[in-house]
């Protein structure tokens, strides 16, 4: 009976003891916070609101239930957004900007106060509209293309601005995709072919005056040279034109002589012959050597 009721107060005392430590431990595990690597922490306090402090990383102590912790992840994250607006002339242009953005970190507790967790995308893709369709307006379509970095550091400046009002920084701003609209496409299109074709000829008429030049020199050549074989003829009589009529003969001469197809045998009332052609065709060539020779 001693032995039974002195191991009942050993396990009485042991559950106490356990009970204890289960609620120390749950204590303290509510009591402790951790704070990881590119993190910050915001405290909420039940009769203080958010404190002004900005917890960094690790652990941490609060009060249970009159404390509570929310976590802002503090690096850089791209947000991208896209955007049809109006240019100065009248076109619809969609274009598709990406940022890089972060928390103000000595902001945080205004940001939790004001936004909350999701402050980056209450006001991010709001302000990059705004920005974008303001800078737009003031070109003209073409001139999206060709001053796009002018368009660039004007979207980036105005943004980083507008962003800076709600305690957000921005690391980077980019337009990543500019498309027209279809008619406008067209049109751009058209207006190239337009001026392949308008470059085009221009190279005709270009091309047309150099040969109309080509022909009047070579004209001008053949009246000089017409011009000077008749001084030549009127000053020394025909004998150039002799000159020419036989270097003419010796030529043709030469060329019937070279051919490997025609033979000559001497002329006569016997017969006039040349080897594999028709007695019409030797008469032919044979009646021409002799008016050569």
């Amino acid at each position: 009976s001693g032995g039974g009721q002195a191991a009942v107060s050993f396990l009485t005392k042991v559950a106490k003891v356990a009970a204890g430590l289960g609620l120390t431990a749950s204590a303290v595990s509510t009591s402790l916070y951790t704070v990881d690597g590119g993190q910050r922490a915001v405290i909420f306090d039940r009769f203080q609101g958010v404190l002004p402090a900005v917890v960094s990383e690790g652990t941490h102590f609060l009060v249970p239930w009159l404390q509570k912790p929310f976590l802002f992840d503090i690096r850089t994250r791209p947000h991208s957004f896209s955007s049809t607006s109006g240019t100065k002339d009248l076109q619809m242009v969609s274009l598709t900007l990406r940022v890089l953005a972060r928390p103000d970190v000595e902001r945080l507790p205004e940001i939790f106060t004001n936004l909350g967790l999701d402050y980056d995308d209450k006001v991010l893709p709001s302000i990059g509209n705004e920005v974008l369709k303001a800078v737009v307006a003031q070109f003209n379509a073409d001139q999206l293309l060709t001053d796009r970095p002018h368009v660039s550091a004007l979207v980036r400046e105005a943004l980083v601005r507008r962003a800076g009002e709600f305690n957000i920084v921005l690391d980077d701003v980019a337009i990543t995709h500019l498309a027209y609209g279809h008619d406008f496409a067209q049109a751009v299109e058209k207006k190239q072919v337009a001026q392949q074709e308008a470059e085009r000829s221009r190279f005709l008429v270009a091309r047309a005056e150099q040969e109309r030049r080509a022909a009047i020199v070579r004209a001008e050549g053949e009246s000089e040279s017409a011009r000077l074989i008749s001084d030549a003829t009127a000053l020394v009589g025909n004998g150039l034109i002799e000159l020419r009529r036989i270097e003419a003969a010796k030529e043709i001469a030469g060329v019937i002589a070279r051919s490997p197809n025609v033979s000559y045998i001497p002329s006569g009332n016997n017969g006039q012959m040349l080897l594999g052609l028709s007695t019409a065709r030797c008469f032919d060539i044979v009646v021409f050597y002799d008016f050569i020779v």
